[in-house]
């Protein structure tokens, strides 16, 4: 996917660049890398400091629309260190409202592209989430990711919903987390809990009689993790 032309993103980019790599901190960045299983190097910028940082480079700059957000995002993810992630993804939540669904292939492409949980939950849930609220002609786009053989991209689907609380399409998420019900990756086992225990908050009821009828077709991760808060 190409990085369309954005006089914001170039503004941001040289800002954002300058700030963080003034403030990088190699010995934080090591552990910071490792905790992280290797995904990608590290600056070693702390979120509080991170997130300080990030408020100084979008200071005064116009709200941006959709094919800003997208560059932003993409020449992000093209630089190497994780904390440029971390500012595109923060900078897609407070915006997701200026995109359209045109903007899903552009979160799938960021969901693919160094994929660890640490950015693809939270575009799971603030980025692709709010986009198929907006428009429901997306949720077909849901059924095809969570049979998809990308696992980072069937966890997005069952997670996309997290945080609908009353608005969940109930029928959807019990239908998902029976098509990976037999999955075997420790990552989409525990997305099952995670959705089933976060809606759990909304209707008990709900999750603890789907569990009741079909528990065996699950992981006893996703079981547990889906009852922590409610119970048997």
């Amino acid at each position: 996917m190409g990085v369309p032309h954005s006089t914001l993103a170039d503004t941001l980019l040289e800002r954002l660049t300058a700030t963080y790599t003034a403030a990088a901190d190699p010995a934080r960045a090591a552990p910071m890398r490792a905790y992280m299983k290797d995904v990608a190097p590290f600056l070693g910028l702390t979120t509080p400091v991170r997130r300080a940082l990030s408020r100084t480079v979008v200071e005064g700059t116009p709200r941006p629309d959709e094919t800003d957000c997208t560059a932003v995002a993409l020449r992000c993810w093209q630089l190497p260190e994780r904390e440029y992630h971390y500012f595109a993804v923060d900078y897609l939540r407070r915006h997701v409202s200026r995109c359209s669904s045109a903007f899903l292939p552009v979160a799938r492409q960021l969901i693919t592209t160094v994929s660890w949980w640490d950015t693809v939950d939270l575009i799971a849930a603030h980025v692709v989430g709010p986009l198929v609220a907006a428009d429901g002609g997306l949720k077909s786009e849901m059924d095809a990711w969570i049979v998809d053989d990308d696992l980072w991209i069937a966890r997005a689907a069952l997670l996309h919903q997290l945080r609908y609380k009353e608005r969940t399409d109930s029928e959807r998420l019990f239908t998902y987390c029976l098509r990976q019900s037999g999955h075997p990756d420790f990552f989409i086992r525990k997305a099952i809990g995670w959705c089933l225990r976060e809606y759990a908050k909304t209707d008990p009821a709900a999750v603890r009689g789907f569990l009741a009828r079909e528990r065996g077709r699950f992981a006893p991760l996703s079981v547990r993790e889906a009852l922590k808060n409610i119970g048997p």
